[in-house]
């Protein structure tokens, strides 16, 4: 693996698919920066990667405000003099029928895509410096292929647009040796549900999933190491991978 001593940024990194990935990072020999809203929650995974904090940092901050963003890099730089991978992974979702939708909700997926430009824009430039690296972004399965009992126009739209910035940038930053993929997953157990699903709805979900059970973050995160790792996906750029369990594949 490649991954021993590259310099990792993850956004949404203190629970769920964010602190599953760092883990994997750092045992790969990675150094590790974690960015999300809840201090508490970045400084206790920070904390179980690492206890003596010498190859881990985090800044909670919204992603979608350019200057926490530039903070990060210059977290990154400042602790660990550079950066090799991001991966944009911080998400909201939460099915809601269209004509339910508020400005404050489409105003929240919004600002993630947000996130996902500023950081990138604000990544590219470190990576540059160090001669290529990776760009990993979180996508969805919503956003290539809808589903009727899970309404989720305005999550699907931004996902949809990170889809679309995956393959922008991977065509414009290839010259550099840059390298932009997506992944779109489909139910994965995560934190995230905690507050919309009851754990029996949330097992309902397994036989959605043509394989028969949920997503577990490790399954998204053996994805996010491989696309980020040169030695094993080094002539792949501009992919937006299904890791969803065989949903988009056909009707099950």
């Amino acid at each position: 693996m490649s991954l021993n001593d590259k310099v990792v940024l993850i956004t949404g990194g203190g629970t769920g698919i964010g602190a599953d990935a760092a883990h994997a990072f750092h045992a790969a020999g990675a150094k590790v920066v974690l960015n999300g809203r809840r201090q508490d929650k970045l400084s206790q995974t920070a904390a179980k990667i690492d206890p003596s904090g010498e190859s881990v940092a985090y800044l909670a901050g919204d992603i979608g405000r350019l200057e926490t963003s530039q903070n990060l890099m210059e977290l990154a730089v400042e602790r660990f003099g550079g950066v090799d991978i991001l991966f944009n992974n911080a998400g909201v979702f939460q099915p809601k029928a269209f004509l339910d939708h508020t400005e404050q909700d489409l105003n929240g997926y919004l600002n993630l895509l947000r996130g996902y430009f500023f950081t990138s824009q604000a990544a590219i430039p470190e990576i540059r410096k160090r001669g290529g690296g990776a760009i990993v972004n979180l996508g969805s399965m919503w956003a290539l292929h809808a589903i009727a009992a899970t309404p989720c126009s305005g999550s699907s739209a931004a996902k949809g647009a990170v889809h679309a910035l995956t393959r922008n940038l991977a065509i414009e930053f290839a010259p550099e040796n840059i390298r932009v993929n997506a992944i779109a997953p489909a139910v994965v157990e995560t934190p995230l549900f905690d507050s919309l699903l009851t754990p029996e709805q949330l097992a309902s979900f397994n036989a959605f999933h043509p394989l028969g059970r949920n997503g577990q973050p490790k399954d998204i995160t053996e994805a996010v190491l491989f696309l980020a790792d040169d030695s094993r996906s080094g002539w792949i750029t501009g992919i937006v991978l299904p890791v969803d369990g065989g949903v988009t594949t056909g009707r099950n």
